[in-house]
């Protein structure tokens, strides 16, 4: 699948989504690491959705639950049949996310756009302060995909099985080698730094542009296999609380489209806290 397939299969252009902001059909989804970001301006008709609140369940440390996505999908009028457009702040982390997590609740027609929000508005496109109120729908969840996101003992397995496995560690370098545990301002932390044993470390920064759009196919594949991160290995993708590695995810299992991805979204905030789990520095 070369770069202009993915664009029109899963990709769109800035220019292409300023031309179908009123196609029937399309619902445009803001998803920021900066909750106030929506608020301040968004692309017209976009919803915004707040990952703090409404893609993960606080109490229990988990995803949404299904009946959490089958409410926030109706609220946002959104049926079985809507194509998706997700986008969002910082190279689209948390858009990827909610890509992420929609597939693994089976909503089929998922979109990003490329480049974002950083794009859109370098570009000079137009924000509004509007906020849409669609139209209600009855949304049912029929079929998780659980091939899509890793648990810990998928992760054990990497480790102590004689498999071959892509074990993705998207962090950055400082992360990885334990010098830091998290990014400056991040509250969500764990007791140690480090990786978990044979992970590769392949930021997930280094698989955009400084536009914020995707690399090439053929940019991708060379940055992944010269890790050997290949398509006849099952894959695991982790970060330290798993956003930045459904980017990556999105990049190996939707863009490059390798056959066994997943997201390990419990990362580091889970693996940094367990009781006798190995480390690497």
């Amino acid at each position: 699948m070369d770069k202009m397939k993915a664009m029109s299969d899963i990709l769109v252009t800035t220019s292409w989504a300023e031309q179908n902001l009123k196609t029937e059909g399309l619902r445009f989804v803001e998803v920021d690491v900066d909750t106030s970001s929506y608020q301040k301006g968004h692309i017209s008709g976009a919803v915004g959705w707040n990952w703090k609140e409404q893609l993960q369940d606080v109490l229990t440390r988990n995803v949404a639950s299904t009946v959490a996505i089958e409410k926030l999908l109706g609220q946002s009028g959104i049926d079985k049949d809507t194509t998706i457009i997700l986008y969002g702040d910082n190279n689209n982390w948390f858009s990827a996310w909610a890509y992420w997590l929609l597939k693994y609740y089976g909503h089929q027609n998922l979109k990003i756009l490329d480049g974002g929000r950083l794009k859109w508005i370098a570009e000079g496109r137009d924000l509004t302060t509007e906020v849409p109120t669609p139209k209600v729908t009855e949304y049912q969840i029929d079929h998780i995909y659980e091939e899509y996101r890793a648990m810990r003992d998928d992760v054990v397995q990497t480790i102590n099985d004689s498999q071959p496995y892509g074990l993705v560690d998207v962090r950055s370098p400082d992360e990885f080698t334990g010098k830091i545990i998290a990014p400056p301002g991040m509250t969500e932390l764990s007791q140690r730094g480090g990786h978990i044993p044979g992970a590769k470390n392949i930021p997930w920064a280094s698989t955009v542009n400084e536009d914020g759009t995707f690399k090439s196919k053929e940019e991708l594949t060379n940055l992944y296999v010269s890790h050997g991160i290949t398509p006849d290995k099952p894959i695991i993708a982790y970060c330290r609380i798993g956003e930045r590695s459904a980017h990556s995810w999105f990049v190996l299992k939707e863009l490059l489209e390798y056959d066994d991805v997943r997201n390990y979204d419990g990362s580091w905030t889970e693996w940094g806290n367990l009781i006798n789990a190995p480390i690497e520095r």
